[in-house]
């Protein structure tokens, strides 16, 4: 792992090898996501460092591949899971049981069987409830263990509506209802903390929004007797710069602002950040099968599309793009879509990129958090294959799916 004081705050495409990523994309062929796991290690060092004193936990619905998780573990990170599946997968890759921590979003009965069986010969497993009806689930299946209690804050941040959860009613129990939750999870089962989360891709610009829920939640922990409490968890959210003229977070003003906003506490601090340790650590290779020119732009068409990364479709996502191939041509302003059948396929309009050939590479960048997470098989299109690069080599951490993957399910 490249030390901290060489390891810069963003990795822009530019900073990828592109001959190295070139032979690969020849190598393994595209569509192809390529994760490197010494990146996942820097930004989660990098991340740590800033809050000393805290426990930083990676989320890992932002990338749930085993050899994410187990860079991270690598790194000493813990884990935050949202769904069974992720814990499973948590402890596949060598997490310890009783460090991890489950927050149950209107969960299936599935899911808290699996938490309640895990619990019983793992105490130290905490699960986060966002409802009261979570806890009336978990004490039919005999759970009297660790409950952390989701706040909503009511003030939501972030790039996107669609993930500024503080203001969701989908999200956590309504604020001025947590101190009589407190006193009946203390009753009934032992309550350890607190947790909020405002939203996700949080920049520096965003830190005053972000506070101010993070300034809610503290209050809300002295209010219900933060002395009593092991930890105050104010969640992840914190982003990275997807356009390249955007400054990457200010993790020194953020810790300062985070610290300032939670404000004493005896309960340990936590924190959750998923999308800042992986997101530039992460890009997809793909390459150009089509040059059309239209009326009023150039379409560039590729073998990725929304099924290979879908956030530019559900979002609006901004993601970086390169010709990795000829970087030095002369640019053009492009409209770089994929084979999927609706107008949504598309990752760029009228976007200036180095003049595009067939059978060109081309990278999107920042393509770590939430991209493969979010893969699917539009169009029956298997799902690619993920490379992982850990010190020098190079590994296939993930095979590219099969017709025969797709359709395998299926019943006569």
């Amino acid at each position: 792992m490249t030390d901290l004081a060489d390891s810069p705050a963003v990795r822009r495409l530019d900073d990828w090898d592109l001959e190295r990523l070139e032979a690969l994309a020849d190598e393994y062929e595209t569509p192809l996501y390529v994760m490197d796991l010494d990146r996942v290690k820097e930004n989660y060092a990098r991340f740590a460092a800033a809050f000393p004193d805290a426990h930083v936990m990676y989320a890992a619905k932002a990338h749930t591949g085993r050899a994410v998780l187990e860079a991270v573990l690598e790194a000493g990170g813990t884990i935050e899971c949202a769904a069974w599946g992720e814990l499973q997968r948590s402890i596949d890759a060598g997490a310890d049981p009783d460090e991890l921590q489950y927050t149950a979003v209107n969960p299936p009965d599935r899911d808290l069987d699996y938490a309640a069986d895990l619990a019983a010969d793992h105490p130290g497993l905490t699960i986060t409830i966002g409802a009261t009806d979570t806890l009336e689930r978990l004490a039919e299946r005999g759970y009297d263990g660790r409950i952390a209690i989701r706040i909503n804050p009511g003030i939501g941040t972030g790039h996107h509506e669609k993930v500024a959860t503080g203001a969701d009613a989908k999200f956590g129990i309504p604020y001025e209802r947590v101190p009589e939750v407190a006193d009946r999870v203390r009753e009934e089962f032992e309550l350890v903390g607190l947790h909020a989360h405002a939203g996700s891709g949080v920049l520096t610009d965003d830190l005053a929004d972000h506070c101010r829920a993070i300034e809610r939640v503290g209050e809300m922990a002295r209010r219900v007797g933060d002395d009593e409490l092991e930890f105050v968890d104010v969640g992840g959210g914190y982003g990275v710069p997807y356009r390249e003229d955007e400054p990457p977070l200010d993790l020194a003003k953020t810790s300062e602002m985070v610290r300032n906003a939670v404000g004493d506490l005896e309960a340990q601090l936590k924190l959750e950040p998923g999308r800042y340790v992986v997101a530039d650590a992460g890009l997809i290779l793909t390459e150009v099968n089509t040059i059309k020119e239209a009326p009023d732009t150039t379409v560039v068409g590729v073998d990725a599309s929304l099924s290979t990364l879908i956030r530019p479709a559900m979002f609006g996502s901004y993601h970086p793009m390169l010709n990795v191939t000829a970087p030095e041509r002369d640019p053009i302003e492009a409209t770089v879509g994929g084979p999927v059948c609706t107008s949504a396929d598309v990752f760029a309009h009228d976007r200036p990129i180095a003049e595009p050939e067939r059978g060109d590479v081309l990278a999107i960048g920042n393509a770590g958090s939430y991209g493969y997470e979010l893969a699917n098989q539009f169009h029956s299109q298997p799902k690619p294959a993920e490379v992982a690069l850990e010190d020098g080599e190079a590994r296939v951490a993930r095979r590219r799916e099969t017709l025969a993957d797709v359709t395998r399910l299926e019943q006569e």
